[in-house]
């Protein structure tokens, strides 16, 4: 039977109909009021049980169909624990500690619970370890360029080397967080090692990028000074045309020796002051981190792969600098 309630609501088998929006508002504009909840239900032509649950935030519609959970919430909270106690273990160690708990799940159930809980996996960044000294240093060259206008920046030409792992089979220890979490420490990790890999140094600024120089050899002042020869100054030409620029280069050995300190004062090469240690303040670590998650998505899955992959990346070309056969242009 359907029995009417005024024009705001009504019946069904004893049931009440989900709460439209013109009731919804009057309980909200009754219960602000102070009315009581007896009130509140005549006018809103609804049961004082509906009142309740909409103050109460908990009604949301008819119950949903579908199976029953097979953890209950407590069990859920332990699964939360697991992972935030240690995000770096995967998905199959975190499901066994859970289940040897006494949980009866399966591995999806358990996937499924994590992503639920607003984690995914992700390659661990990688924390420089400062002291005191170290962090009193990168504050104070912060303040000092805090005011730099952006056509200051734009006249630096930021340059690194980085490593590439082109090994197949190999993966980099990941970690389960959150979003906005990747710099926690907990989700950081110290240093990480690459089997099968090739070094390159590149060369940006907000024109554009320079060539990339892939190495196969340790970076020494000599070998350096010969990537600034053939890569640094073509790439401020290409990028900065007659105009002056400021060259950004990291504290490494061979980049603060003193045949590198003179090169660049014979080549008339400016250089901007950089604190040790401070890989988080390059632009550039931004743009090695997009070309690694593409290379990653293409890593060679066997050997013949891998053999591709090494004469695309230069490993068997013949070196662009005749006389350095450690350095090699990028490929066309």
């Amino acid at each position: 039977m359907v029995s009417q309630i005024g024009s705001l609501g009504y019946t069904i088998m004893g049931k009440t109909a989900d709460l439209t929006v013109v009731q919804k508002t009057i309980i909200d504009t009754l219960h602000k009021e102070g009315k009581p909840q007896t009130f509140i239900a005549k006018e809103a032509g609804c049961s004082q049980s509906d009142v309740s649950k909409h103050v109460n935030r908990k009604l949301s519609g008819r119950k949903k169909c579908g199976r029953k959970r097979c953890t209950t919430n407590r069990e859920n909270r332990s699964l939360m624990r697991i992972v935030k106690q240690n995000g770096f273990k995967n998905l199959s160690e975190h499901h066994k500690e859970w289940t040897e708990a006494g949980v009866k799940a399966s591995r999806a159930t358990t996937h499924r619970h994590v992503k639920e809980f607003g984690y995914s996996c992700h390659i661990p960044l990688v924390k420089p370890l400062l002291n005191h000294r170290q962090r009193q240093r990168h504050l104070t060259w912060a303040k000092e360029k805090k005011n730099w206008t952006a056509a200051q920046w734009s006249n630096v030409l930021f340059s690194d080397e980085s490593k590439f792992c082109i090994s197949f089979g190999n993966q980099r220890p990941r970690v389960w967080r959150k979003g906005g979490e990747a710099h926690s420490p907990s989700c950081l990790k110290s240093s990480v090692k690459f089997p099968q890999s090739v070094m390159i140094w590149g060369a940006m600024s907000s024109a554009g990028v320079g060539p990339l120089c892939f190495l196969k050899t340790k970076v020494t002042a000599p070998v350096y000074q010969e990537i600034l020869e053939h890569f640094m100054l073509p790439s401020a030409d290409q990028l900065f045309e007659d105009a002056d620029f400021i060259f950004q280069q990291d504290l490494a050995p061979a980049h603060t020796a003193k045949s590198t300190k003179t090169w660049l004062n014979d080549h008339g090469v400016g250089v901007l002051d950089w604190p040790a240690n401070s890989p988080d303040l390059n632009p550039i670590e931004n743009l090695w981190g997009i070309a690694k998650r593409k290379m990653r998505n293409k890593r060679p899955k066997n050997a013949d792969e891998l053999k591709a992959t090494e004469r695309n990346l230069g490993f068997h070309t013949t070196s662009a600098v005749p006389q350095t056969d450690h350095l090699h242009a990028t490929p066309n």
